[in-house]
């Protein structure tokens, strides 16, 4: 959050709202190790060994673009997994021996990927035509597995999308794009209108949805698809002429706040590769939709129907309208985008103090759970509720007890958010489903782990402020794979959702951990601590509404902002970015195992004391299984400055100048349909960062890992700013080599990089480019991007995606 954010009326809220006295898992390890002094025990030695528009472009010194490999009859040539290969020197070539490759005609002969391979593999081709198999009409491709083969793009700060060498890329839509027919082209100067039918503001997580030539449903599709995406937030001085009126106190004009409404929210849009890869949206599609905070939901699970949610929109407590600060997101096994519900409780206005304040009138229950989820703003974002009318989709963001009772008012509407919501983008018609099962949060992402047959269906999810908790959801319903096609995808995420079991992680310090069931009756009270007083559950529904309190009650292990999870589809470990922490919330005697640095990484001359720059933990859940009650777990990155961290304490990953990053933010795996997901698959790694921002604008990094246990256990010596030193064990995975981690992508001025996903052939990859120029005014914007990416140095920013591909043709990264 910056000072320009509150200056134009937004604030992430009251959210590092976690004052519970927890246990730290310092006191739990009793043992002091040295550095590096053994690799993790309790893993099998399998697990341990199991490793459009131009484009700035960038390469070091030590590292080249590896060409597409070229075969003419005759010849031996090498190739890595991924690469795009010509057979040239005849029309047509048939394949004789090895792994089995989709051949296709070109130009000047036949091309294929690369197939993925675990060891080097010969694959053999002969010229179709020839009445003999001598040598001079055949060749041999000897396929290496997967490696980062393009040249690190070095730290910049140019106002520019900067890809490596032998990489293209489109902008292929941004704010204010329309998506309906009709609605004219963006004109970029604050007058746009029709926000529920254009690409909205602040792009975050991205989904493609492979859409056949029929127009049904394809997962292995990859010429035609729907992009859905969520939008966050806003760059408010940008949507209006000349800024926004009175956006800190109101009263707000209407026409501002229903364009600032509609701007947040999803869009669901078609896209369509022309050919050689050359990507368009489709304006007219009838796939296209804006799902915003006015769009109907309805509330499934235990929560539904209860006193908790009932307001004067909806009395049954059934109903709700629209979704908001939607962040990251999730992919089901049968075709439903999953989107999360971040800092949402910073937009309504619920004074905690003062003349507004509506204290009297709730109960120290309510007052327990408003304050511990950050209710506590005498505006709300926006000050959308100062809009001068009666109509509720403006009264709806004062969330005051003002009338007799709950169905008269809208006190209640902040339990309506916080969840999870499950779309169907492929029915626009659909109307979206809230999954209250799956807990109540600053819902950061939710990413299922792997679906195998006769096994249960679990989600990961991060809860994104500072010392909050990393939770796993786990379905009643075993998964049964013919569920992955059915018709009606909201109810088969009806069967998977509404029943089951959620779980937050408590991390030990001997590199377990263990899932603690978030049940009614399980749940001990939440004790009183100074002015709080003790909260005593009284149903499940209140443990689901009340997920941050039932964690604290449990002894779950606070984390540093908890974020982004993703799969490893080859090994089903799970990973969990966790952004940075202050030294208000990490002090250096309340270290733990999974959070263990506490350090200065200075800025401009400015100290930044805590864990500025933020790590990455991943797990593996005993025998492999979703519902398991334990895991396994290490720290597979550390962020940090190479140039002057402390090598041993700071930058415990070995970070260099190519691979240096700070707060790591999105994160995604290849998907396991092409080479880049399978075998060892390759993961990309976003920042939303503030610490580093001195030395390169937001990055974009790909990644090999190994897995858990593939590094040692490590004492981290932490100083504090008076110089006082403490020390804390920890469990930290295999180095950061250039072979393993390189950045590919720096982004715009003042931007964060965030979403990432492929076409299923993973030719072509997707990104967003999330607030370039958030610290400008109208008058003076601090980024003219996109314009600036074909070199004009004018206009305002936007955020927007882009569409990356290779120049050969090849999958994007390998």
């Amino acid at each position: 959050m910056t000072d320009s954010s509150i200056r134009h009326g937004y604030s992430d809220g009251d959210v590092d709202t976690n004052s519970s006295e927890l246990p730290t898992l310092e006191a739990l390890a009793a043992e002091r190790f040295s550095r590096r002094q053994t690799l993790f025990g309790g893993l099998s030695a399998s697990a341990v060994a199991f490793l459009g528009t131009t484009a700035l472009t960038a390469c070091s010194d030590d590292d080249e673009e590896q060409p597409a490999p070229v075969v003419t009859p005759g010849l031996t040539v090498a190739a890595t997994s991924g690469q795009m290969v010509n057979l040239t020197g005849a029309p047509e070539w048939s394949q004789f021996a090895g792994p089995e490759v989709e051949l296709v005609t070109a130009t000047d002969g036949m091309t294929f990927i690369a197939p993925a391979v675990a060891q080097a593999t010969d694959l053999e081709f002969r010229v179709k035509e020839a009445a003999s198999w001598v040598a001079p009409k055949r060749a041999k491709v000897t396929v290496s597995p997967a490696q980062l083969s393009f040249a690190a793009v070095a730290k910049n700060q140019a106002d520019i999308v900067t890809i490596p060498a032998g990489y293209s890329l489109t902008v292929l839509t941004a704010l204010g794009d329309p998506i309906a027919a009709g609605v004219p082209a963006y004109a970029n100067n604050g007058t746009d209108a029709n926000f529920d039918q254009r690409i909205g503001d602040h792009g975050d997580a991205l989904m493609f949805f492979g859409l056949g030539a029929n127009g049904q449903r394809n997962d292995t599709y990859s010429k035609r698809g729907l992009l859905a995406q969520n939008h966050e937030n806003l760059n408010v001085q940008y949507l209006h002429p000349n800024g926004p009126t009175n956006v800190r106190s109101g009263p707000r004009p209407e026409a501002e706040a229903i364009k600032e409404i509609n701007a947040h929210g999803v869009s669901v849009t078609e896209v369509i590769d022309n050919g050689d890869l050359d990507w368009a949206y489709v304006q007219a599609s009838p796939f296209n939709r804006r799902i915003t905070p006015n769009t109907p939901m309805t509330l499934h699970g235990p929560v539904r129907g209860t006193d908790f949610v009932k307001t004067a929109y909806s009395p049954e407590g059934t109903q709700g309208r629209g979704t908001i600060n939607n962040c990251a997101n999730g992919l089901t096994g049968w075709g439903t985008l999953l989107t999360c519900e971040e800092n949402w409780a910073g937009y309504f206005r619920r004074d905690n103090s003062g003349t507004g304040t509506d204290n009297a009138a709730r109960s120290a229950r309510e007052l327990t759970s408003l304050r511990r989820y950050g209710v506590n703003s005498t505006t709300g974002n926006y000050a959308w509720s100062s809009v001068p009318s009666s109509n509720t989709i403006f009264r709806r963001w004062d969330a005051r007890a003002t009338a007799a009772s709950a169905t008269e008012d809208f006190r209640n509407e902040p339990n309506q958010f916080g969840w999870v919501v499950e779309i169907d983008p492929y029915d626009p018609t659909s109307t979206p489903r809230k999954r209250t099962t799956l807990g109540r949060m600053g819902h950061e992402g939710a990413w299922l782990g792997q679906l195998t047959a006769g096994k249960r269906v679990a989600v990961y999810m991060g809860d994104d402020s500072r010392r909050e908790y990393f939770y796993k959801f786990v379905s009643d319903a075993a998964w049964n794979p013919s569920d992955a096609q059915v018709a009606d995808r909201l109810a088969v995420g009806d069967k998977y959702f509404d029943a089951g079991t959620l779980y937050v992680a408590r991390f030990n310090a001997d590199g377990t951990g263990a899932w603690l069931p978030l049940v009614f009756g399980q749940v001990p009270n939440r004790q009183a601590s100074g002015s709080t007083p003790e909260y005593v559950f009284e149903s499940q529904a209140d443990v689901l509404v009340n997920t941050r309190l039932a964690a604290d009650a449990l002894g779950a292990t606070p984390m540093d902002r908890p974020e982004w999870t993703a799969l490893n589809p080859r090994t089903g470990e799970i990973y969990l970015t966790l952004t940075n922490n202050n030294a208000s919330n990490r002090p250096l005697n309340d270290t733990n195992a999974a959070n263990p640095r506490h350090y200065n990484d200075p800025k401009n001359g400015s100290a930044q004391w805590g864990n500025p720059n933020g790590h990455i933990v991943r797990i593996r859940e005993n025998g492999d299984d979703p519902a398991a009650a334990a895991f396994a777990w290490d720290i597979y990155l550390f962020g940090a400055d190479s140039a002057d961290a402390d090598p041993a304490n700071v930058n415990v990953s070995g970070l260099d100048a190519s691979n240096d990053f700070s707060s790591p933010d999105g994160i995604r795996f290849s998907r396991d349909t092409n080479p880049a997901g399978q075998i060892r698959p390759l993961l990309w790694i976003q920042t939303d960062d503030g610490a580093f921002t001195d030395r390169t604008n937001n990055q974009m990094l790909a990644a090999l890992p190994g897995t858990v246990g593939d590094g040692s256990t490590q004492t981290i010596v932490n100083t504090g700013s008076n110089g006082a030193t403490a020390s804390q064990v920890t469990r930290v995975g295999a180095d950061a080599t250039a072979a393993t981690l390189k950045r590919f992508l720096t982004g715009p001025s003042e931007c964060e990089i965030t979403g990432a996903d492929t076409t299923p052939d993973g030719r072509t990859l997707f990104v967003g480019i999330q607030h370039p120029g958030e610290d400008g005014e109208p008058d003076a914007p601090t980024s003219n991007w996109p314009q600036s990416q074909t070199g004009t140095t004018s206009g305002r920013p936007r955020s927007g995606v882009v569409a990356i591909v290779k120049d050969d043709g090849g999958v994007v990264g390998l």
